[in-house]
């Protein structure tokens, strides 16, 4: 009896010292418009809308506990169905600045989180959460469907597990 509950106490640490970042681009957008419908905001296309339920549908039970976003329509609306199903507050950040400060943010939580940001920002997110150069630039711009995994493990020590995925249609 004591040896099960030893390693009932040892796997709930293991586990409890484990976090998992989510780090997506925005889903596909809408173009930009001309004319008096030009808009810097544009929201989510039909496939972007269907794209973001399949997020949902991948992380619903991936114990997500905080949600981060861009202040824009696209990357609200990309975590909007996930963060409608578990509940969460989606906190906003700023795309420009996915600096030490905000990383260091990221880090301290050790809980699992998804992170919402841009073709020209998910690649430095993910680059500074892992410590090493693991995508090399920014994202094309008919890139939507990856989602980048970065596990962290935290016991005698940090290891951190990448994984490049995709999902979606």
């Amino acid at each position: 009896m004591i040896r099960l509950l030893v390693i009932i106490t040892f796997t709930c640490i293991l586990t409890g010292c484990s976090h998992t970042y989510y780090v997506v681009r925005h889903a596909e957008k809408a173009a930009a418009g001309t004319g008096a419908m030009m808009t810097t905001d544009p929201p989510l296309t039909e496939a972007g809308q269907q794209r973001a339920d399949a997020l949902r549908d991948t992380l619903l039970h991936a114990g997500i506990k905080y949600i981060y976003s861009t202040n824009t329509t696209r990357t609200r609306f990309t975590a909007e169905p996930l963060r409608a199903r578990l509940g969460l507050t989606t906190i906003l950040y700023n795309p420009a600045q996915p600096d030490s400060a905000f990383i260091a943010t990221l880090k301290s939580l050790h809980r699992s989180a998804l992170i919402v940001g841009h073709s020209n920002t998910v690649d430095d997110i993910v680059n500074k959460l892992c410590g090493l150069i693991k995508v090399p630039s920014d994202l094309s711009d008919n890139e939507y469907d990856n989602l980048f995994v970065i596990k962290y493990k935290q016991f005698f020590g940090t290891s951190i597990h990448f994984e490049r995925r995709k999902y979606g249609r």
